[in-house]
């Protein structure tokens, strides 16, 4: 059920390209992801307060500041890359870096050595993400600045990841957990809404757009994930994730009417396969209660 959550949340991911497509045109990107951050974030508040059953344990203010500053962070810096290096390599050097990242920080920090199968499918989704993001590529040149800015990119999302899972792990409810982090993102991005100029969001095309995203792909995917993420580590949650971007290329052929090269469909199926294979359990793990199997050995 784990795999499952952290998978439909990677399906609602990777309809946020779509809808920007299908939105208002001339808006900053940067702009939309703050937006979408803010109202994604109120909503997660409010469900939050709706849900909440009493008091929990004590709010750790390190997890709690660095899942914020993850979450503002990466919108800022993926956003960034992409103009500056372009979509492709933008795309391929921040997904593709997140569950590699994730892995080796929740090693480092938390002594949690993932396990081979993990990083053989890791690097059969990686190679998947690149083909993909190859597959549509017009070109563009190859940015330093652009590729770094992409590595924070991925490096944010291992950063939130991480402390989420441990706000967890200490015994906060999912819908708290994002809450708080989306909540306190919102905060810290809010000037790049702010700066980029708001009025926008008063059209109906432009508020539209900022609902969709802040429910499906935030609100609603956001909560799915952390709800998995309780059951996973940190590691395989990011790899699941990368189902993402084979959700974006099918809806950009189904709805936008794009056409997907040969390269393209061979990154998806990479893709995939690096998810059937992560989602193989161990011959020892089906006897094991899901709490038990999750955990490192």
């Amino acid at each position: 059920m784990a795999r499952l959550q952290v998978l439909l949340a990677a399906l609602c991911f990777g309809t946020t390209g779509t809808a920007q497509a299908l939105g208002p045109d001339g808006i900053d990107p940067a702009a939309v992801g703050a937006a979408r951050i803010a109202c994604g974030g109120a909503l997660l508040v409010v469900f939050a307060l709706l849900v909440r059953r009493g008091g929990g344990p004590r709010w750790a203010i390190g997890p709690v500041l660095a899942g914020a500053a993850g979450v503002a962070a990466y919108q800022a810096s993926f956003f960034a890359a992409v103009d500056d290096t372009g979509v492709a390599v933008g795309t391929i050097v921040a997904l593709g870096s997140a569950p590699a990242i994730t892995g080796a920080l929740e090693w480092l920090v938390h002594g949690r050595r993932p396990p081979g199968r993990w990083i053989a499918a890791t690097a059969l989704a990686g190679a998947g993400v690149a083909l993909l993001a190859l597959g549509g590529s017009s070109g563009a040149g190859i940015s330093p600045l652009g590729v770094g800015l992409a590595v924070v990119a991925g490096a944010s999302y291992a950063t939130y990841t991480l402390a989420s899972k441990r706000l967890l792990e200490d015994g906060h409810a999912p819908e708290g957990v994002m809450a708080a982090l989306f909540g306190l993102g919102a905060v810290l991005i809010a000037p790049v809404l702010i700066v980029s100029g708001p009025g926008w969001l008063a059209t109906g095309g432009g508020l539209a757009l900022v609902l969709f995203l802040g429910v499906v792909p935030t609100a609603v995917a956001y909560v799915l994930f952390a709800r998995g993420l309780r059951g996973l580590q940190a590691s395989e949650a990011a790899t699941i994730t990368l189902a993402e971007p084979v959700t974006a290329a099918a809806l950009g052929v189904f709805v936008l009417g794009e056409a997907i090269t040969e390269a393209g469909a061979l990154g998806a199926a990479l893709v995939l396969s690096g998810l059937v294979l992560l989602a193989l359990r161990p011959g020892g793990a089906r006897n094991r209660p899901p709490a038990l199997a999750a955990e490192p050995a």
